[in-house]
């Protein structure tokens, strides 16, 4: 199944039911006819099926009607990220070389400066150019084939330069698809559509209240009391955000009032045990789904009761299998762990949700997919259930004094902290120990930085339950936690120094923040 045939025939199924919330809505007749002339447009200006087209647009329903019109136009669509800088966005466009780069008024001058930084010259044009021509001119062509490239997402780049991740049409269906079995969506579901698109959990939420014949409520940017007002006065009853969104809902006092909401999903990082806690006794869900995955194979494993086993990841997903093999970066998909041992995951590559290969990286292929499997780089266990946790990144391991320590273990333990707002965990250098393990966290709010310090080190000792092994020995109060995008921590940032210093118990910190904002 292709989407843009999934579009259509949600249309024929539900012509006047609501597809588009928000402050401009639409049925799906009405949005079918808007994403069919925006695929004449797009046609009419020159695109030829089978083009690339990026959309560099804040968000929201103008570039979710351009990537359906894209599917209708046989385009592959690539939503860039709008926190790319200008050298991210110059090598994402010389990389996928693009008949055509959609613009809008966030976004037209960051890509005018990366366009001088290319040999090639792209068409660039303004989203409400598209949408004011008077006579579309194209002809729109018979529907991709499930083979075909739907889209193209960028990696976000954090240890190196973006890969690009072409996704079929056949995977984009099956892990809509996936998305709607694994977290209980029934059809005509609403749902929050806040997650940028150029991430692979908002293209989800997106092509599943297609396919489920829901209504998307587009926000083109999380602003927490604004998604708040979206989620009341729009009767959400389904949630799939990152769990820096979740708390930032919380800190609003406002979710409780959402008595609509029923579905909780989270992705994209791992959630504390303290946070689900509080999102469960705030809106008493009907389902709390913990989704672990990627952007090139969209399911790895569903933990489906977020309430009772908080933080688990669960096995594998209705289209997926998983194993766990031996944490050496070069290990084969045969060399499986012992039961309880951590391992490092790998997922068959024979799901039709998953990828084929990066974009124009060999280099790439050889790192992750061996013998038909992908080698995600996140490390994991199987408890006596057969539930999998997630325990950090094979690249985030500490080695401290010959000890390997795990970042994620230690975080769900301080999270508990009543003196911390948040905390991550990761090794800075250490004379003695090689790498030392260090508490990057934010102050309480009303707590000094400078007690928090003593504060969070003395509940550390006395009541974390760590041995002496996995507790901090460095602890840095900072003002914020450095995230991508979409909410997802950027451990390296705190590694390489990149952060601001509110309180630190060393006195001469090495390396020294190389940040101070």
């Amino acid at each position: 199944m292709d989407i843009a045939t999934s579009m259509r025939w949600t249309a024929e199924r539900y012509p006047h039911r609501r597809a588009v919330g928000g402050a401009s809505p639409m049925t799906y007749a009405e949005w079918d006819a808007r994403t069919d002339r925006l695929a004449r447009v797009l046609l009419g200006i020159g695109t030829s099926p089978g083009d690339r087209v990026v959309l560099m647009l804040q968000g929201g329903e103008p570039l979710a009607s351009l990537h359906l019109a894209a599917q209708k136009a046989a385009l592959t669509s690539i939503p860039l990220s709008t926190r790319f800088s200008v050298e991210e966005l110059a090598y994402c466009l010389g990389d996928c070389d693009p008949a055509l780069v959609v613009t809008d008024d966030t976004t037209a001058d960051v890509i005018a400066d990366a366009v001088k930084l290319l040999d090639l010259s792209p068409t660039v044009v303004h989203v409400d150019d598209l949408t004011s021509i008077g006579d579309p001119g194209g002809r729109i062509p018979a529907a991709p084939s499930e083979a075909e490239i739907s889209v193209m997402l960028y990696t976000s780049g954090t240890t190196g330069k973006p890969k690009g991740v072409p996704r079929s049409h056949r995977a984009e269906h099956a892990a809509a698809v996936a998305h709607l079995i694994q977290t209980g969506q029934p059809v005509g579901a609403v749902g929050l559509g806040v997650m940028p698109l150029f991430h692979t959990m908002g293209m989800r939420s997106l092509l599943a209240s297609v396919v489920g014949a829901g209504t998307w409520v587009p926000q083109a940017k999380f602003d927490a009391e604004q998604s708040m007002d979206l989620i009341i006065d729009g009767g959400v009853d389904t949630l799939y955000l990152v769990p820096t969104m979740y708390w930032s809902l919380l800190q609003t006092g406002r979710l409780g009032e959402a008595r609509s909401v029923k579905r909780l999903a989270y992705a994209g990082a791992a959630m504390s045990p303290a946070l689900a806690g509080k999102l469960v006794a705030a809106v008493r869900p009907d389902r709390f789904v913990n989704h672990f995955g990627s952007t090139e194979i969209y399911t790895f494993t569903i933990g489906p009761d977020g309430a009772r086993k908080p933080g688990c990841a669960g096995r594998a997903g209705v289209f997926s299998r998983v194993r766990l093999v031996d944490p050496d970066p070069d290990a084969r998909p045969n060399q499986l762990v012992e039961p309880g041992e951590r391992g490092q995951v790998a997922v068959s590559m024979d799901s039709p949700e998953a990828f084929a290969g990066y974009w124009r990286r060999p280099d790439a292929d050889a790192k992750s997919i061996r013998d038909g499997w992908y080698f995600t780089g996140d490390l994991a266990t199987e408890d006596d259930d057969g539930d999998l946790w997630v325990s950090g990144r094979v690249d985030d391991m500490i080695n401290s004094g010959g000890e390997n320590l795990y970042p994620e273990e230690i975080e769900r333990s301080l999270a508990n902290c009543p003196h911390l707002a948040q905390v991550v965990v990761a090794g800075t250098p250490h004379d003695k120990w090689g790498s030392a393990v260090t508490a990057f966290f934010v102050p309480a709010d009303g707590v000094d930085s400078q007690v928090a310090l003593e504060l969070v080190e003395s509940w550390v000792r006395n009541e974390s339950h760590l041995p002496s092994l996995k507790r901090p020995k460095r602890y840095v109060a900072i003002d914020a936690i450095p995230t991508s995008a979409v909410g997802k921590v950027l451990r390296r940032r705190l590694v390489d120094g990149d952060y601001r210093v509110l309180a630190d118990t060393a006195p001469d910190p090495s390396p020294p923040p190389r940040s101070q904002r």
